[in-house]
This record gives structure tokens, C-alpha cells and sequence, in this order.
């Protein structure tokens, strides 16, 4: 299915509302569809789209942030690393601000007697390891197939400026597990799932092959423009008018079936995958998360300090694992607007912009 390359026409919303309005009536039924992707749930909102849905069509909220699956213990490791004595400790913005056990973030700005750096790319911290020979920089890496390559390349790269003073703390993670786990679980009844974009530019749309064929429910890879979700939702109630049940690509202008080659070479090459991680809201997931290969296990942060490896449950207050295991919306958080904002997270979900908790905040409540 092809729509206007314009992507904000107003047009071409009011035909898209219009087709999910007629196709969702005439089917008496209600329909749950998970945006896996934090970057959807921040569109939805930002633009009110789901005030645009009829009564059938409910948006369920999804694992795909990468900031919020994040555990605990997790973020208290990388705060332990930032203490350590010559470590300039870099990451992306969004982490510096995730709280730990004891409310500590990496937000110290050196008042904690830390050096620790934002940066846009895994390639600026080792330009800050090449350029500050005499420190040990280390990157915190997160995310899913899709910022996982860029730390492998970074990793090359240092791996042939014959940098000594480069780590990684690998977080990275896997997007068909925590997907499996959540359409397994008994209580969350979902009937598609919008899927990652973002991702499948990566792993491609054949990767999702498992979700129709294990789960018997349909996905459609998607856009991040709000006309992006329109269509996807369009396409997916199409599929049930139809009978049909399968993978659909409406980001046909970036995703591919195979995914990028270049891109799964860089993962293979770099990476193994873990026997298990844990995430936050889900436990320890096997075969769900990224390890540095034996290969540039020299520049693994785990091996070369004794990381302690802490696990701890989440917050008592905090109900971030139940948003983003879609059994709970944002405002039903008992702490959410008041015990919980952007100013002072108690949650993961409510620091990124991609998190659902923030993204209703800043946006949910216009009229």
C-alpha cells in the first residue's frame, strides 16, 4: 500500500481516518495494537492520535524504549564505573538523567567529583579516548538492533587506532524476545503490533516473520510520521477485514525484507549474544541481549573492572514494567504527575522523550 510522499498532508490524514473509521465499524469488535517502538507512542501523542481513533482502536504502549528497559541495577553499575578513578564515563543525554537505587543519576556535572560526558555518538567517545591518552573512557551503550551497529563500528575503530584506554559497558538488546515474552504473557491481549521501524531498517521486515506465524496476530513495520501510524493502523484493520494474518511494510522507503547487510555483518562480527539479560518490567530474558565477541573482549568494561553486577527490584512506587508491558496506561501509575515528572523521575519511562510516561505527560493532556 502506497501513500502521499508528503507526509504531514492534511488531506491524505482526514482519507486515513476516514478508511480506519469505516474499516473498524464494519467489524464489531475491539482492537488492541502495540506501537513496540517509543518513538510511536511520542508521535501518537505529540499529535493526538489517538483522540483520532474510534472507540475499537486502543494503543497499548510497548518495550521499544531503549532508554526505559533499563533495570536498576543496570544504571547503579554505570554510576559504580563513573566513580572509578580515571574514568571519563560518556553516554547519550537521555541516561545521564535515569535515577539509580539511591535517586543518583550520571547527572553530576562534576559536583560528585565525576567526569562524565554526553555524546551524540559512540565515535566521540573514542575521540575523547585518543585525545585524553592518559584517562580511561568508557561508553555506556544501549539500544536494539538499531544504535548497536554504530557501537560496533566504534569498537573497530579503536580497534585499529590500537586504543588501550577504550571500553564499552554493553547494553545493548534484542528486539524478538522481549516482543515474544510480552505476546506470551496470558493477561496481555493484543490483537497486532505496530512495529519498529527503526529496528527493521536493521534486522529487516523478515525478521518479524515469528509474530503472525508463533502468535497468530499481524504487524506492520512503520514510519514515524503521524500519516506513517495512520496508515499502519489502516493497513492492520485491512488485514482483519480480510482475514489475512502477516508482516506488511508501510516504511517500505527505508525498510527492506533482508534488512541492511552492512549493518548485521558489523553485529555478527562484534557482538555474541548473551544467555540472558534482564529488562525492566520483564526480569531476565534468555538469548535477549548484546555481548562484546571474544574477538575485542579487551575493550569490555565488564572484564576489565570488576563491575558488581547489582541486581535490585524497582522502585516500590514506580509501575514503569506494567506500562511497558502494555497492562498498564501511563496516567494509571499511582506516582505519575505527582511523585513522578520529567523534573524528578522515579521511572525510566518518564526520562526519555520516547517513554510513554513523558511522552503523555508533555502531550497527553492537550485538549
Amino acid at each position: 500500500m502506497k501513500y502521499v510522499d508528503e507526509y504531514r498532508d492534511p488531506q491524505a490524514a482526514r482519507d486515513l481516518i476516514e478508511q480506519i473509521h469505516r474499516l473498524s465499524d464494519s467489524m464489531d469488535r475491539h482492537f488492541k495494537f502495540m506501537e513496540v517502538c517509543g518513538g510511536h507512542t511520542h508521535t501518537i501523542y505529540r499529535h493526538g492520535l489517538e483522540r483520532l481513533m474510534p472507540e475499537q482502536v486502543e494503543f497499548v504502549h510497548g518495550p521499544g524504549c531503549p532508554v526505559c528497559v533499563i533495570p536498576r541495577g543496570r544504571v547503579d553499575d554505570a554510576i559504580w564505573l563513573a566513580h572509578q578513578p580515571g574514568v571519563i564515563f560518556t553516554t547519550f543525554g537521555d541516561m545521564m538523567r535515569v535515577p539509580g537505587t539511591k535517586k543518583q543519576s550520571l547527572l553530576g556535572g562534576g559536583a560528585d567529583g565525576t567526569d562524565t560526558r554526553f555524546v551524540y555518538s559512540p565515535l566521540d567517545a573514542v575521540k575523547i579516548a585518543r585525545d585524553n591518552p592518559e584517562s580511561t573512557v568508557v561508553f555506556f551503550a544501549i539500544g536494539f538492533e538499531t544504535t548497536a551497529p554504530a557501537t560496533a563500528a566504534a569498537i573497530t575503530v579503536a580497534d585499529r587506532l590500537g586504543l588501550t584506554n577504550f571500553f564499552v559497558f554493553c547494553n545493548h538488546v534484542l528486539i524478538n524476545p522481549p516482543v515474544a515474552a510480552i505476546l506470551s504473557v496470558a493477561n496481555v491481549q493484543l490483537d497486532a503490533l505496530i512495529g519498529p521501524g527503526h529496528v527493521a531498517t536493521v534486522v529487516g521486515s523478515r525478521h518479524f516473520d515469528f509474530v503472525p506465524r508463533d502468535f497468530h496476530i499481524p504487524i506492520v513495520m512503520t514510519g514515524f510520521e503521524p500519516l506513517d501510524i495512520l496508515a499502519s493502523v489502516t493497513m492492520l484493520l485491512r488485514q482483519y477485514s480480510e482475514g489475512r494474518c502477516e508482516v506488511e511494510n508501510q516504511y517500505a522507503r527505508v525498510v527492506r525484507p533482508e534488512g541492511n547487510a552492512e549493518a548485521l555483518r558489523l553485529l555478527s562480527d562484534v557482538f555474541t549474544v548473551k544467555s540472558t539479560f534482564e529488562w525492566r518490567g520483564l526480569g531476565s530474558i534468555p538469548d535477549s541481549g548484546y555481548a562484546i565477541a571474544e574477538k575485542y573482549q579487551r575493550f569490555d568494561a565488564e572484564l576489565h573492572f570488576d563491575v558488581p553486577g547489582i541486581v535490585v527490584p524497582d522502585h516500590p512506587a514506580c509501575q514503569c514494567g506494567l506500562v511497558l508491558t502494555g497492562q498498564l496506561k501511563p496516567w494509571e501509575c499511582k506516582v505519575f504527575g505527582t511523585g513522578c515528572t520529567p523534573q524528578n523521575p522515579i521511572g525510566t519511562c518518564m526520562v526519555s522523550p520516547e517513554g510513554a510516561c513523558a511522552a503523555y505527560y508533555n502531550f497527553g493532556r492537550l485538549p
